[in-house]
């Protein structure tokens, strides 16, 4: 019976057109480009304490994995994990290196490589592997750490195969790609599948945006290529997402149109200059496209604007609702971050706004973004002394008082900022759940200033006598900063 069923099997799967088990042109496209990806292989001299036996270094890969004997032996043998020398304490701090190994590709012949930024961080020393097992020392040409790209320089010792990028917004779902590079350590390796998604944003930077594969992508695949069946690299294998560190389909790739600009900007500068546009922005959510009378719900609210941006003097205000950058159109928050992102510095464009229910056009000229991060240090509590109760009044589930000095004090807000202080929120409330707290500040209420609780009381009895099912508040906190918050007056 058993035989008989797996030549059913066999016969039914020869009855099936070839190209429904995968394209012939796979081993084509493989042998041609093989040659131009390489591995990439850093170290790192890390302090250990003596003795140790570098099992911290290694992927943890579950007990009995057929793979676990070979990363032991890798780890310990080849990888400095050498017994410690007679005379050696242990518990001693020591000078040792701990190395990684990942995947790249050259885009030039005359060395240049293309990998993630999360391969050859913090690495002392980088080596690129070609695929014949030569290995040269690579010197880093420059990184973009928020697409997780970087760019290094090698000199070939023989001529080497370079690779081109092709168009990733060409791409179509169901579109056969094929993914080469160096999982587990294993060397060169060929997968294949499809393209399951593109513009995906799985909330890892402010420009995602990236291609979903389920050809097979795991540990050691990160800066690898992604190509299309014409041979050309569409885009940069990153990430996985896997609850056992393995494939299980959802692999992701930076699209090539994002490397291709970011690559151009690292060879020529040796980092990245971004377009600016001097805003803070916030998805526009049903609720408030229809505070704002705008149908259907789409762009990037303006939630505020910095004083030295070039959305200032453009004539830009918060509650402005930026639907087109530049000639293209803003469908949410990422769409305006990528395309400001994108655009020249110093270009003047046409940025299309709807502010009171109408469109209107702005003229902005680009500023340059610079990557600083700020870092907010806790102040120490103190003691606080007490303060008078206030005089409260109720509207839209919120405890409203005017911003007296020891209110100000209280909840450490700045002089510069304007409005009715939120000294309660009720439990289970629209504005708990939108979370409003104690501290916030209401500036305007349907896009008009307040300066007292009975404003914000009167302006929400008005609008309900219009039928609006929600009224959109401006909420600033502490320090100043502004969002848009719509809460329902039903």
């Amino acid at each position: 019976m058993g035989i008989a069923i797996s030549l059913s099997a066999a016969s039914l799967l020869a009855s099936v057109p070839a190209s429904a088990r995968g394209p012939d042109g796979i081993a084509d496209i493989a042998e041609k480009v093989i040659d131009s990806v390489v591995n990439i292989s850093t170290s790192q001299n890390v302090e250990a304490k003596g003795g140790g036996n570098n099992r911290e270094a290694m992927p943890q890969l579950p007990p009995g994995s057929p793979f676990e004997e070979f990363f032991d032996d890798f780890f310990k043998n080849r990888r400095g994990g050498a017994a410690p020398k007679d005379g050696d304490k242990s518990g001693e701090l020591q000078r040792r290196k701990t190395n990684s190994l990942g995947s790249g590709f050259i885009i030039d012949a005359a060395g240049v490589v293309v990998t993630n930024n999360h391969v050859i961080a913090d690495a002392d020393e980088i080596n690129v592997i070609m695929n014949d097992g030569t290995k040269i020392k690579a010197e880093l040409v420059g990184v973009d750490k928020k697409t997780d790209i970087a760019v290094l320089k090698f000199k070939p010792v023989k001529p080497v195969n370079a690779v081109k990028f092709g168009d990733s917004d060409k791409l179509r779902l169901g579109e056969w790609v094929i993914a080469i590079g160096n999982p587990f350590s294993l060397g060169g390796s060929v997968t294949a599948g499809i393209v399951s998604a593109r513009n995906r944003d799985i909330s890892q930077g402010p420009y995602d945006s990236y291609i979903q594969t389920d050809a097979s992508i795991n540990r050691g695949n990160s800066g690898g290529p992604l190509f299309n069946l014409e041979g050309e690299v569409i885009g940069v294998n990153t990430l996985i997402i896997s609850p056992t560190g393995g494939s299980i389909g959802l692999g992701f790739a930076v699209p090539s149109k994002t490397v291709a600009g970011v690559v151009d900007q690292l060879r020529q500068f040796g980092e990245l200059r971004r377009g600016w546009l001097g805003v803070r922005i916030q998805q526009v959510t049903e609720e408030i496209a229809e505070s704002l009378n705008i149908k259907p719900a789409r762009g990037a609210l303006v939630a505020g604007i910095d004083d030295k941006g070039p959305a200032k003097p453009a004539g830009i205000e918060p509650g402005d609702v930026v639907v087109k950058f530049d000639g293209k159109d803003v469908k949410d928050p990422k769409d305006l971050s990528r395309v400001v992102a994108d655009t020249a510095v110093g270009k003047e464009v046409d940025v299309v706004i709807i502010r009171k229910g109408k469109e209107e056009s702005r003229k902005v000229t680009l500023g340059r973004l610079e990557d600083t991060e700020k870092v907010q240090q806790a102040a120490a509590k103190t003691k606080e002394d007490p303060v008078e109760k206030p005089v409260t009044q109720k509207a839209l589930g919120l405890d409203l008082a005017a911003l007296s000095k020891d209110l100000r004090t209280k909840y450490k807000i700045k002089d510069s900022v304007k409005g009715v202080i939120v000294t309660g929120v009720d439990n289970g409330s629209d504005a708990a759940e939108k979370r409003l707290s104690a501290g916030d500040v209401i500036v305007e209420v349907a896009q008009e200033a307040v300066g007292n609780a009975a404003d914000i009381k009167k302006r929400v009895d008005q609008l309900k006598k219009d039928g609006k099912k929600s009224v959109l508040l401006l909420v600033s906190n502490g320090e100043g900063e502004l969002r848009f918050v719509a809460l329902s007056v039903q």
